[in-house]
């Protein structure tokens, strides 16, 4: 009995060959948490299991989209090969064909068009080694003024308000940390209990230590739930309800007059107009009862510390700038900014959208978020890189924007990078319009996406398993991806695909880098002095310190956890207030005769963007399988919807087929539908081209729509 005791252990000690731990971090969303990956390898399978690594962001939490990305990027669709279209289908070819065939194509659409004729679209999930110099690739390879990115789609309204209001965009004008401290807390536009889980129990410990919660929505979520108070605002009456509260603040004297006096301009100005509107008005306007309004106010004026969150329900408008502009009206008003316990937070979505859109993917962006307008700034990253300040092109287009002028005929070829367009754009079909009259897309990616189906040449990328390199967090920490796992078949790195394009191309020159860890200290030297300035970061110093805090200035610099504590980053030092004004024609597309209901969009916790990965991962595929319709129960009945069934949704644009889900937690006259999916399930379909004027979103947000049972 002994001894076959002993062979069954020996046996079983033989079966686990091996155990390899990968430390990374998850390649979701903007809380980047830290994480290991074991993986054992059991006679013929390999068995994985995700953990959590402590850090100063998530503390060792991680979530359900964290916990089962592996799966995607052991996926046996993962794209290991350059894919060339022949005849409709993709066949493998080699590094050096596809390399040739780019410098062919590429070569060929400059010579007959121009220069302008090639345009590059980023993202928001690459590192900022990758975002770096797609944006130098983009300006000195190609020598284009077409760069742009998803992150347009993402942040644009929140970071070009900030801008506008402080002269600086940081996700977070303060640490996490701080907000368990706050005494009330107003969350805008923002479900993060599933678009960034394991940012809430910062919100559940503020809650537990006694701060007052305001949620504002159209629907009730699980992020509302946490709320003392829910303002169950209209679709696209975000900018009303603020001067609705401002009006409060301002009658009720809760305003900050020395901080006012101090550190901003333009107040009085806003006092005057809200003072001329009446409050009766805005509760028709916003579908919010007056005594919530005033008790919002109220709350908000009178605590001593405060905090303000915006996310994309209040930015993806074409009044979002707007709308951001007035909220953060309210926190200057009160003095809640620059000060312990106090601030603005603009919660990212993308893992990279901090960073993303800080050095160069942005249409009218140069490194540390310099003005391609500037002159100064245009003679310093010349300087960077080694060229003149009159080759480096001016400002292009916007995300959307150029896809409109692919279909003008402006735009000829285009560089993907790790984008889906085709769902995540307004208008899909459109978009899929213009990509078909390209004359060469190259797209860089892990799948076979929606919009790669389109591609000329498919070049495989590498995950975030297997890709090396920093990413800026939502409160403006810089951290650094460590991975060790080695690309499948052929896949290369992002940086590298664009290294050996630029050789192609005969850019070598500037492109020279071994390791991301060489990109990032060029990045640091472009970024110094910039309102971006990453100079005094090191990976020795991130290694170190878990992530550093910009901006830093220098090596001695210990990193600026609270921005804004003396001055703001405009000229005087002052913030701006500005007026926002109460348009009757806002939102634009209001719901009609024919298209009586508010649209509008949102995730779900299982599936991230437009679902490219997330869909690949049995585990969280299973979780929501398919799109869905959240109508109100009363609404339903009224137009003959019945609860589960499969249902027409409508606009201008097109229609979708989904399924239906009755819930008392939204108003009667909205409908809900997440945008993860595609083909006759992607919602963006419906969603119309109208940008805002002051950072190009679409209005993802508000739509008019009808419903109908299939």
């Amino acid at each position: 009995m002994t001894d076959l005791l002993l062979k069954y252990f020996r046996k079983k000690q033989q079966e686990v060959q091996s155990e390899k731990v990968y430390d990374t971090q998850c390649p979701f969303c903007s809380m980047q948490c830290k994480m290991q990956l074991v993986e054992q390898s059991v006679v013929s399978r390999k068995k994985y299991t995700t953990v959590g690594v402590d850090n100063p962001t998530s503390m060792g939490r991680i979530c359900i989209k964290g916990m089962n990305a592996y799966q995607h990027a052991i996926h046996h669709e993962r794209i290991k090969y350059p894919l060339l279209k022949v005849d409709g289908d993709f066949v493998r070819i080699s590094w050096d064909e596809a390399l040739m065939i780019i410098k062919e194509r590429f070569s060929k659409i400059q010579a007959k068009d121009g220069n302008d004729a090639l345009s590059v679209y980023g993202s928001a999930s690459i590192t900022n080694e990758e975002a770096y110099i797609l944006g130098k690739f983009a300006r000195v390879a190609l020598k284009t003024p077409y760069i742009d990115y998803n992150g347009r789609l993402c942040m644009s309204a929140a970071a070009t308000a900030a801008n506008q209001t402080f002269g600086l965009d940081r996700g977070l004008t303060m640490p996490l940390s701080e907000i368990p401290q706050t005494r009330v807390i107003i969350l805008a536009g923002t479900n993060i209990a599933e678009c960034q889980p394991t940012i809430m129990p910062y919100f559940e410990k503020a809650k537990e230590n006694g701060a007052y919660i305001i949620a504002i929505d159209p629907r009730e979520t699980a992020t509302t739930q946490i709320a003392d108070l829910h303002l169950q605002v209209k679709p696209g009456m975000d900018a009303a309800l603020a001067n609705g509260m401002l009006k409060v603040l301002i009658e009720e004297n809760l305003v900050d007059h020395s901080f006012i006096e101090q550190r901003a301009t333009g107040f009085n100005e806003v006092a005057d107009y809200v003072a001329s509107l009446s409050l009766v008005e805005i509760e028709d306007m916003t579908g919010v009862p007056l005594e919530h309004i005033r008790k919002a106010a109220m709350k908000f004026g009178s605590e001593e510390t405060g905090m303000l969150f915006t996310a994309r329900g209040v930015e993806q408008q074409i009044d979002g700038t707007a709308a951001v502009r007035n909220l953060l009206n309210m926190i200057i008003a009160t003095g809640k900014i620059g000060k312990q316990y106090c601030g603005y937070g603009a919660i990212t979505g993308q893992g990279n959208g901090q960073g993303a859109r800080e050095h160069g993917q942005k249409a009218d962006q140069l490194p540390g978020y310099r003005s391609i307008e500037n002159e100064q700034h245009r003679e310093y990253i010349a300087s960077v890189w080694g060229v003149s300040k009159d080759e480096l092109p001016r400002k292009g287009v916007s995300a959307f924007e150029m896809f409109q002028k692919i279909d003008e005929g402006e735009i000829k070829g285009m560089l993907l990078m790790c984008s889906n367009p085709v769902v995540s754009n307004p208008n899909a079909n459109f978009v899929k319009r213009a990509l078909k009259k390209l004359d060469f897309l190259v797209a860089v990616d892990l799948f076979i996406s929606e919009t790669a189906q389109y591609a000329d040449l498919i070049l495989p990328a590498s995950s975030y398993l297997e890709d090396e390199g920093t990413m800026t967090n939502l409160e403006g920490r810089v951290i650094l991806r460590e991975a060790s796992r080695k690309c499948p078949g052929e896949a290369k790195h992002d940086w590298q695909i664009i290294c050996d394009i630029a050789k192609a191309l005969g850019k070598e020159q500037y492109f020279s880098y071994t390791k991301p860890e060489d990109i990032f200290n060029e990045l640091r030297i472009a970024s110094k002095g910039g309102i971006a300035d990453y100079y005094g970061i090191t990976y020795e110093r991130i290694r170190k310190e878990q992530g550093v805090l910009w901006p830093c200035p220098t090596l001695q610099h210990k990193g600026t956890d609270t921005v804004f504590k003396t001055s703001f980053a405009h000229q005087d030092g002052k913030a701006k207030m500005t007026i926002v004004t109460n348009h009757s024609e806002i939102p634009k597309e209001k719901p009609t005769k024919e298209f009586p209901l508010y649209l509008t969009t949102g995730r779900v916790v299982s599936h991230y963007l437009t679902g490219v990965q997330t869909r690949k991962s049995a585990s969280l595929a299973a979780r929501n399988f398919e799109s869905y319709l959240e109508i109100h129960p009363t609404t339903a009945k009224k137009y003959n919807i019945e609860n589960n069934c499969l249902v027409s949704v409508i606009s201008k644009r097109g229609s979708i087929v989904v399924r239906s889900k009755w819930s008392e937690k939204i108003r009667q006259d909205t409908v809900f539908v997440p945008f993860h999916w595609d083909d006759r399930q992607n919602v963006n379909m419906l969603v119309g081209e109208e940008l805002d004027p002051s950072c190009k979103m679409p209005g993802f947000k508000v739509s008019a729509v009808k419903v109908t049972p299939v």
